[in-house]
C-alpha cells in the first residue's frame, strides 16, 4: 500500500566518530543506546524487540546479539542479526517494521556498533583465498578501484564530480560535531584532486577512513508510538533490497547495481519518484558509488553522473542536499555501523534536530545501503529506504 504510515521511527542516537578509540563494541552500543532513551524519554522495559548488525570487531562471537541484550539490561521476545554489512540498518527498519506487524513484538531497537580501527578485523574468507589475494586485491579499495576503472572506459567520468562531491561533503562534516575530528578540517577541489592515487583511478580522498562508533534507531508502530507520547516521528514509506545482483551472470557488468532493483520498489511502495525526493543519503563508502547511486536510482540517465553533480546544488540549502551530516567520507566510517550513520541523518533532519545543517521543508528523505564487495562484480547488497514525515 503505498504511502501506509502505520510504522515509525521514533527515536535516534549516534556516538561521536573516533580513530582508534580503544572502546569495545559493546561500550560504545551502550552509549548509544542510552542516548535513544534520553532522546525519546522511553523507559527501556518497552523495547522488547532488538535488531543489531554484525560488525567487524565482534562477529567472530557468534553469540554477540545475545551477550549484547545483556549488557544492555533488555529481555526482548524478538532478536534479530544482520550481516548485510553497510546496509544492515536500514535493512533492520523493515525487519523491524515486518516483526510489528506479524505481531512479534512491539518497539525495536535497531542498533549497530563497531569498533574495527581499535581491533582486529574479522576475516571474510570465502572466494578471496583463492581469487583476490594471490593477486594482491585485499580489500574494497582495489575492488573499487577496478570498478572506477570499468566505468571510466565506459561513461564519462568527470574528475571535477569528483572533488565537488568531496567537497560538498566535507563542508557538511565541518558542521557536524559527532564527525571524527581529523576529518574535520576544510577541503578545497584542489586538495582532493592533488591527492595521491591509492589504487588508480581511486585516489586517497575517494574513500573513507575506518572508526569506531555506534547509532541507533527505534521503530515502534504509529500507534504504539502515540501511547507512548511520541512528539514526532518519521515513517518507513517504502523500502527494496537484494543480495548477490547478477551473481549468477559470470560475465556480470561490474557497473550495474542492485538499485535497478532495489530502487523501483522502494519508489512504487512509496508512491513517489526520484523527482519528489527532498534529501538523499547515499551509502558512500567511495565516491563512486554516489555516482552509480544517483544513476542507478533515476536521478539522471545511466553514464550521466558527472554532469547531474556538476549541476546540481547538493548542499543543505540546495535543491538535492547529500549526506548532510558529511557522510562516512567526511564524518569517519565507524567499521559496519557505517550504513546507520546516513540513517540517523536523515532522521534528525527530518526531525528538525540537525542545527547549523538543518535542511528547510525535510519532508521526505531516500537512505541507501551498501554490503559486501565480490570480485568482479558490483557490490553485494543494495537497499533502499524512503522516509516520510507524518
Amino acid at each position: 500500500m503505498p504511502g501506509r504510515k502505520d510504522i515509525a521511527i521514533v527515536g535516534y542516537a549516534e556516538t561521536p566518530v573516533v580513530l582508534r578509540s580503544g572502546r569495545s563494541s559493546y561500550d560504545l552500543a551502550a552509549e548509544a543506546f542510552e542516548g535513544i532513551l534520553d532522546h525519546t524519554g522511553i523507559d527501556k522495559s518497552e523495547i522488547d524487540g532488538i535488531c543489531v548488525a554484525e560488525t567487524m570487531s565482534e562477529t567472530s562471537n557468534p553469540f554477540w546479539a545475545v551477550y549484547l541484550c545483556e549488557h544492555l539490561g533488555l529481555s526482548p521476545t524478538w532478536t534479530q542479526v544482520n550481516g548485510l554489512g553497510g546496509a544492515s540498518t536500514i535493512g533492520g527498519v523493515a525487519r523491524a517494521a515486518a516483526a510489528i506487524r506479524d505481531g512479534l513484538c512491539e518497539t525495536v531497537l535497531v542498533l549497530s556498533s563497531d569498533a574495527q580501527s581499535s581491533w582486529p578485523g574479522t576475516e571474510q574468507g570465502a572466494q578471496r583465498f583463492e581469487f583476490q589475494y594471490p593477486v594482491g586485491l585485499n580489500g574494497p579499495v582495489g575492488a573499487f578501484g577496478l570498478l572506477t576503472q570499468r566505468y571510466q572506459h565506459q561513461y564519462e567520468l568527470l574528475d571535477e564530480a569528483l572533488a565537488k562531491l568531496a567537497v560538498t561533503q566535507r563542508s557538511h562534516g565541518m558542521l557536524n560535531p559527532n564527525a571524527c575530528e581529523k576529518l574535520r578540517k576544510p577541503l578545497t577541489e584542489e586538495d582532493y584532486l592533488t591527492s595521491r592515487y591509492v589504487s588508480k583511478p581511486l585516489r586517497m580522498l575517494d574513500s573513507v577512513m575506518v572508526c569506531d562508533g555506534a547509532n541507533a534507531l527505534l521503530v515502534t508502530s504509529t500507534e504504539k508510538a502515540r501511547e507512548l507520547g511520541c512528539r514526532k516521528m518519521v515513517h518507513p514509506a517504502g523500502y527494496g533490497e537484494i543480495s548477490n545482483f547478477n551473481g549468477p551472470d559470470m560475465l556480470a557488468d561490474i557497473t550495474e547495481s542492485g538499485f535497478t532493483v532495489a530502487g523501483p520498489k522502494a519508489f512504487a511502495q512509496a508512491g513517489l519518484s526520484p523527482s519528489d525526493i527532498r534529501m538523499i543519503h547515499p551509502y558512500d563508502d567511495f565516491l563512486i558509488a554516489i555516482l552509480l547511486t544517483l544513476e542507478h536510482l533515476g536521478f539522471c540517465e545511466r553514464g550521466g553522473g558527472s554532469k547531474f553533480v556538476l549541476d546540481t546544488d547538493l548542499s543543505y540549502r540546495g535543491t538535492l542536499p547529500l549526506n548532510t551530516s558529511g557522510g562516512q567520507i567526511s564524518a569517519g566510517q565507524p567499521g559496519l555501523a557505517g550504513g546507520g550513520l546516513n540513517a540517523v541523518e536523515a532522521v534528525r533532519q527530518m526531525f528538525g534536530e540537525a542545527g547549523e545543517r538543518q535542511v528547510d521543508d525535510p519532508r521526505n528523505a531516500l537512505v541507501t545501503g551498501i554490503g559486501m564487495v565480490p570480485y568482479g562484480r558490483n557490490w553485494g547488497v543494495s537497499n533502499v529506504l524512503i522516509l516520510e514525515q507524518s
